[in-house]
């Protein structure tokens, strides 16, 4: 029975972490803290060794017995520092409650010639400093391990008693607590949560022997011809396997918080529309459009309305003949006549900014004094 409650433990053991798929960092490192639950099944111990003989029960009429168990309780808390190589070393407080019988069937050993029975539960608790080695790499998702502790723990019989049916029997009860000192294998396997760095949900296998037989104060009690003798003895209790399944979760403080998101690659400013400019020429002397300056203007007015613009520039300049004064004033209403045109064209007058340059910003470079048609104009640019 004991042997296929094994194998299903051992399958919900591996089942929830085999099912996830993800690659598993490298060794992580730093103190890390740990809590596991779940249930311990116990080989079947020895009562040995009853030291107190009965009066008229013809000495020790119980013999050596091997209780019977049923399946009981189990937690673990750790406290460890992983070196970052894989090795572990961790300091663990464990618990394991086990009962000799229960409410719906009484637990019977055989010993020699006598059958007896038992009720009552034994408390295992205490310190184990175990030695853990993390394997990565072998199976996706999850690190497996293994490892070795030594202890020391103490045995608690609450409500125990053992004893023989029938006129030879003799009745063995106890409540005293006795501790040994324990060794355990272990074999476990954890799951690192990748979204919060540090946590791992673990699942593992521990068996924990305790070595030697601890001898136990007990009451004897047998049924003699002239009534019930009570006397006081001792008894031993050996062969304490425990087969502990445990799940849990485990914290390392040392894990490096996940990288920050990269970030956004910076979004290029939209170039501005390039401007479009449309070039006007006057006679010497003029401010007057010609056919052919009206049909730049007309041209510029109706591609203004075909993009999306700001602002409308009308600049207007002179040549170097004349003086600087009068050439001012003379690209000024050069300025003025080209914009009065876009506004017959249909172009807002709000959109409009007019300026004269006079005879600086030459189209053509020359020196004082000189008729040069390419700068009488006027520059229509469309922003």
């Amino acid at each position: 029975m004991h042997a296929r409650i094994v194998l299903l433990a051992t399958t919900m053991l591996m089942f929830p972490l085999a099912v996830q798929a993800q690659t598993v960092s490298e060794p992580f490192s730093g103190v890390y803290l740990g809590a596991m639950g779940g249930f311990n099944i116990k080989a079947s111990p020895n009562v040995n060794n009853i030291t107190s003989n009965v009066p008229g029960a013809g000495g020790l009429t119980t013999p050596n017995t091997s209780l019977s168990t049923g399946i009981g309780g189990a937690a673990a808390g750790t406290l460890g520092y992983a070196l970052g190589n894989g090795l572990r070393m961790e300091l663990e407080f464990k618990y394991a409650g086990n009962s000799f019988s229960n409410t719906s069937t009484t637990r019977r050993v055989t010993g020699v010639g006598v059958s007896t029975s038992a009720s009552g539960s034994e408390q295992l608790w205490g310190p184990m400093f175990n030695l853990d080695y993390d394997f990565y790499g072998l199976v996706p998702a999850l690190v497996p391990y293994v490892g070795l502790g030594l202890g020391y723990q103490r045995g608690h019989l609450q409500n125990f008693s053992t004893g023989g049916t029938g006129p030879a029997g003799v009745n063995v009860s106890s409540g005293d607590t006795r501790a040994a000192f324990a060794v355990q294998g272990i074999v476990g396997a954890a799951y690192e949560i990748s979204a919060v760095p540090g946590l791992a949900l673990t699942a593992e296998y521990n068996i924990m022997a305790l070595t030697g037989t601890r001898t136990y104060d007990a009451t004897l009690t047998a049924a003699t011809p002239t009534g019930t003798v009570t006397r006081f003895g001792t008894f031993q209790l050996g062969h304490d396997l425990n087969n502990t399944f445990l799940f849990g979760v485990r914290y390392n403080f040392g894990a490096a918080p996940p990288p920050p998101p990269p970030a956004p690659a910076p979004i290029a400013a939209p170039a501005p529309a390039p401007s479009r400019s449309y070039l006007v020429f006057f006679d010497w002397d003029k401010a007057t459009l010609t056919d052919r300056a009206r049909q730049i203007i007309k041209d510029a007015a109706d591609n203004s309305t075909r993009v999306q613009y700001t602002r409308i520039e009308v600049n207007g300049y002179t040549d170097t003949s004349g003086k600087p004064q009068y050439n001012q004033g003379l690209s000024v209403r050069r300025a003025q006549a080209v914009a009065a045109e876009l506004t017959a064209d249909g172009v807002p007058q709000s959109a409009i900014t007019v300026q004269g340059f006079g005879d600086t910003h030459l189209l053509v470079s020359t020196g004082p004094g000189v008729r040069e048609p390419q700068n009488r104009r006027v520059e229509i640019v469309i922003h």
